[in-house]
């Protein structure tokens, strides 16, 4: 029998649909999401307990004291295992869903009892609409109406309706045609008869289909999930993708709770507005006896008194509840929402959640979205999600790329190279490549343990790796979730039975288990893939600044790795902790991925003192005091700085006018100064170790190694050793301790100063002339210059120093906060290094735009110099 096409029919009538009736989805979008979100509004203005306590009010008015106490446990409960926004946002679309399936509904079971002709042109699109599977109405939701609550609405509506249409018209039909026939002869006018004998008598059946619909519409509500749709049925997802124990029953649990009590509650109130009802409640309360107390209702009027209380009290709490925040988002934002989507995948949801917090710190309001492969795509083409963060692309992705390209921009890859794979146990020592499966099906029960069936590795693996190495027939991929991958491999290894899984690489499933990749030597699965950060079009023009820090975003292995372990660790629900976890062991990180000009810097608690800092005119002490008074100032200090020679700074910090210095060359180069004062000083520590003192001569001056090679060339060197000021430790022992040691006493040591060393050391550079300067390292000069260190085989410089930070006596009462940040301060040759070129090429008198440069490269570094909590 030929072929009927039934899927291409409805495929095209569903395209032309979508080209055609755009202004009409538009608008049921637009009034579908505003009755929502108003609706929502309502429910999450009140505290939780509050809300508990008004359908805790609302059960007793319906079913009595033990409802009313079951019903305020069981969504304390939900509070409690943190499901309460999730429970609030399902309600809140069940609510909606159902006023209008309500609303359509009756009249439509109405005019099916009064038309028989109508009731039984209903009657089969009734039946389609009850027994279509509930997850096909998502996928025409998606391309109708986008992602998010709107589409779960609709397929709760389209899902939800026949039940009650039924239940109408049955309900009407089943009224006593006497009673109707005795208002006709009455001369009752249809109208009248139809709301004053039909409905109330048929009230009973009508409202036990609003009670089916209720039920219906909450089914419908957890399966939108997949759709974006949120609430409860996110959590559903999240758990089932994520096989999370924990995560799933207690979104089970407050499904459970909810439906339960929105099925009391509508049965109950069949009861209180149908006279029959009323009076079959009656005759039951009249056979309890002694317990009536238990069953005693509020009157109507009391209910809503006390429901009106409680809201006016959650009112007030809103009012006088609201806070100015906490300051510390920034300002990059202004609040304006990005919503970002992922696929359930590890990389996937560590790098949405680090940029929910990435956006967060920069004022923006980031929404983040879990969603199979094709509606994320599909979502994103449409609009409805700004970013994805995880497009494997140029092959896992391929198909969806060659199908939306033209409605999305590619921001980039940010991690570089990946690889898709089929992996096996290192115990299955006989299959080391894809061609080793072949012939061993039985051995893998025939199957490979495959993930989401939306994923673009397991259309590879299907369409063209089976076929490649022969194995379509013996094998059978098996769809699941990436999680129910993981948690299969994870059995069959404990178990140490064989299994076939679809990988990847990165991954840290590697890392956990001995797995052999499948080797591939027909390249079927491509050449590997980059993660691309894919932005909806037009999103680069929208947010040119996020834009940006997004396209210069990389993540090396490591760092991908350890993010995927916090966020892992922390758990379903508290990926954002995790997150938060892995940016606190990379200080700074924030400020390099997303440099913002707005970045605002918290006060220290001693803000507002003003500490006297010494520093001589050697490079790493300028370059160092520069750097204290900048981040000082970021910090609400106000130190001054002052330029002193060696030995009035000494005399300086032993008097207190000056409190700190920051380049003390100890125990060797200073210790004169050091012996002298060190009653009136305090060691706060070194933050630079080890140093040398050294003189040095350019390398293309041969023959000259050594303290002794110089002696043998004085000649060369017209005598003479162009020394620094001449107050300095290594000068005075230069003339006292070296010289005499090798036999240079006889060489003129100048004492121009470290300025007019580095002149001389570049004029002789240039001209290719012999020198000797007297330098130590680190010193940004061994950069700059091909310079030999002399050595000193008679060890006449003597120890190593250490630059350390010597402080007044007084200075760690006076000055506790920076005391314990230069306690802790350290940095490293390259950082010093680094700092002093800068300084340098922004030239004297602009020494704080160089050190502004620096710290601009080095994001994170004041919070690492001076933290505060």
């Amino acid at each position: 029998m030929p072929r009927i096409p039934v899927g291409s029919w409805a495929n095209d009538l569903v395209e032309w649909l979508t080209n055609n009736g755009k202004w009409f989805f538009h608008f049921v979008t637009s009034v579908l999401g505003a009755f929502y979100d108003a609706v929502h509004t309502v429910l999450t203005a009140p505290e939780p307990l509050i809300l508990a306590g008004i359908f805790a009010i609302i059960a007793w008015w319906l079913r009595g004291l033990p409802a009313a106490l079951l019903t305020f446990g069981g969504f304390a409960l939900i509070d409690s295992i943190e499901q309460w926004d999730e429970t609030v946002s399902s309600l809140s679309l069940v609510l909606v869903a159902c006023i209008i399936t309500i609303a359509v509904a009756i009249p439509l079971g109405i005019w099916a009892a009064r038309s028989r002709a109508v009731g039984g042109v209903l009657r089969p699109v009734l039946d389609l609409m009850q027994t279509m599977p509930a997850m096909v109405y998502l996928i025409p939701g998606i391309l109708f109406f986008g992602l998010g609550p709107v589409p779960g609405i609709v397929s709760t509506i389209v899902f939800s309706m026949p039940p009650a249409v039924r239940m109408t018209e049955l309900g009407i039909r089943q009224v006593d045609e006497e009673l109707v026939e005795a208002a006709d002869a009455f001369g009752t006018h249809p109208r009248r008869t139809l709301f004053r004998v039909q409905l109330p008598l048929a009230l009973p059946t009508i409202m036990a289909g609003v009670n089916q619909v209720i039920m219906l519409a909450l089914s419908m509500v957890v399966i939108a999930g997949m759709v974006g749709g949120g609430g409860l049925g996110g959590s559903v997802y999240n758990s089932l993708s994520s096989v999370d124990v924990k995560l799933g029953s207690e979104a089970g649990l407050s499904v459970v709770i909810l439906a339960v009590y929105l099925d009391r509650m509508t049965s109950a109130l069949n009861q209180r507005v149908s006279p029959l009802g009323r009076r079959a409640l009656a005759k039951a309360q009249a056979a309890l006896g002694g317990l009536k107390v238990l069953q005693w209702k509020p009157a109507t009027s009391l209910a809503t008194v006390g429901v009106v209380v409680l809201a006016l009290v959650a009112g007030g709490m809103g009012v006088f509840g609201q806070g100015s925040g906490s300051g510390s988002a920034g300002t990059d934002g202004n609040g304006r929402a990005i919503n970002l989507g992922y696929v359930n995948w590890d990389e996937g949801k560590a790098t949405t959640f680090l940029w929910k917090e990435i956006l967060e710190q920069r004022g923006f309001k980031p929404k983040t979205q879990a969603l199979d492969a094709g509606p994320l795509f599909t979502g994103q083409a449409r609009g409805d999600i700004d970013v994805q963060t995880n497009a494997w692309l140029p092959t896992t992705h391929a198909s969806y790329w060659k199908k939306y390209k033209d409605k999305l921009e590619d921001l980039g890859a940010w991690y570089d190279k990946t690889s898709l794979e089929i992996a096996v146990p290192s115990y299955m020592k006989d299959v080391k490549t894809l061609d080793d499966l072949k012939g061993k099906g039985g051995k893998f029960g025939g199957k490979i343990t495959g993930i989401e069936p939306g994923a673009g590795e397991m259309k590879i693996l299907k369409d063209k790796v089976l076929k490649d190495y022969g194995l379509e027939g013996e094998y059978k991929v098996q769809e699941s979730s990436t999680s129910s991958m993981l948690t299969e491999l994870d059995r069959s290894i404990k178990e140490k039975k064989p299994i076939a899984v679809t990988l990847w690489s990165p991954h840290w499933a590697y890392n956990k288990h001995k797995l052999t990749k499948l080797k591939d030597p027909k390249g079927s699965f491509g050449s590997g893939d980059s993660l691309h950060m894919l932005g909806r079009k037009g999103f680069a023009k929208d947010e040119p600044k996020v834009a940006k820090w997004m396209k210069n975003f990389h993540l090396d292995e490591k760092q991908l790795t350890s993010l995927e372990n916090d966020v892992k660790q922390a758990g379903v629900g508290h990926e954002q902790d995790g997150v938060r976890t892995w940016l606190k062991k990379h200080p700074g990180l924030v400020d390099k991925i997303a440099p913002s000009a707005n970045a605002q810097y918290a006060k220290g608690k001693d803000a507002g003192k003003a500490p006297n800092i010494g520093y001589p005119a050697w490079d790493e002490g300028i370059a160092t005091t520069y750097l204290w008074k900048n981040v000082l100032e970021k910090r609400g200090y106000k130190p001054n700085i002052r330029n002193l020679d060696v030995g009035p700074m000494w005399t300086g910090l032993s008097t207190g006018q000056i409190d700190v210095e920051t380049d003390a060359w100890l125990p060797v180069a200073q210790k004169q100064y050091w012996d002298k004062y060190k009653k009136d000083l305090v060691d706060i520590g070194p933050w630079y170790d080890k140093t040398t003192l050294e003189l040095a001569v350019p390398s293309y001056v041969k023959g000259v190694k050594t303290l002794d090679d110089l002696r043998e060339h004085k000649d060369e060197f017209k005598g003479k050793i162009i020394g620094i000021e001449p107050g300095t430790g290594e000068m005075k022992r230069l003339k006292s301790t070296v010289a005499p040691a090798y036999g240079l006493q006889d060489f003129d040591v100048t004492e121009a100063g470290t300025s007019a060393m580095l002149t001389e050391l570049k004029r002789a550079y240039e001209n290719h002339e012999p020198i000797a300067v007297v330098l130590w390292s680190p010193h940004w000069a061994y950069s700059k210059y091909d310079l030999t260190k002399l050595k000193d085989p008679k060890g006449t410089w003597g120890a190593n120093n250490q630059i350390k930070t010597v402080g007044n006596k007084s200075f760690p009462k006076k000055f506790p906060e920076f005391n314990g940040w230069l306690k802790n301060w350290k940095m490293s040759a390259d950082e010093l290094g680094s700092l002093e070129k800068e300084i340098q090429a922004a030239g004297k008198g602009n020494e704080n735009k160089g050190v502004e440069k620096w710290i601009d490269a080095h994001p994170g570094i004041v919070d690492k110099m001076a933290p505060v909590k």
